[in-house]
């Protein structure tokens, strides 16, 4: 029998090969502003660690992730969490895995005591920026022409939404 809704768990060291895969499936410039990720670098290293990290499974398989962190290290802005990585493969889409995911970050960062949760998204990545709105994410600033992707202009979208 088949799981229609997703379920998330914080990753584990184990999860490395399929994140990865996961992260080469679904990389583009629509989403991303830095090159393809090759193959042979791990998914985690000291900056990206498993905890910073939660799954999202369909029927027990992973299916996307999600990164939420601290935006610095400084005490000044230790109530505000930044997501730095969203990615559900092709065939979950459509499936309540991103909102899920989206959720579940918001959640973690709260229990945390964060009391607001950002993200950067590309101007040309609707599907990305309807989502985040129906998850109650707001424009905060744009930096217009921030990025020349495919020989074009991007727009590049703070956004944020209120934890608590």
């Amino acid at each position: 029998m088949s799981s229609h809704h997703p379920t998330v768990r914080t990753a584990v060291e184990a999860d490395e090969p399929v994140l990865r895969h996961i992260d080469r499936t679904t990389w583009s410039t629509l989403s991303s502003v830095g090159p393809a990720p090759a193959a042979d670098v791990p998914f985690f290293d000291e900056r990206h660690t498993p905890e910073q990290y939660l799954v999202a499974e369909l029927d027990g398989r992973p299916v996307g992730y999600i990164r939420q962190v601290p935006p610095t290290g400084l005490a000044s802005n230790a109530h505000i969490r930044q997501i730095q990585g969203l990615a559900v493969m092709p065939e979950a889409r459509g499936r309540g895995v991103g909102e899920a995911l989206i959720e579940a970050a918001c959640e973690v960062a709260r229990t945390a005591g964060a009391r607001r949760m950002t993200l950067r998204v590309l101007g040309h990545n609707a599907p990305a920026r309807r989502l985040y709105e129906r998850r109650g994410f707001t424009v905060d600033g744009i930096l217009p022409g921030e990025f020349l992707l495919d020989g074009a202009y991007v727009d590049d979208i703070w956004m944020g939404r209120g934890l608590v």
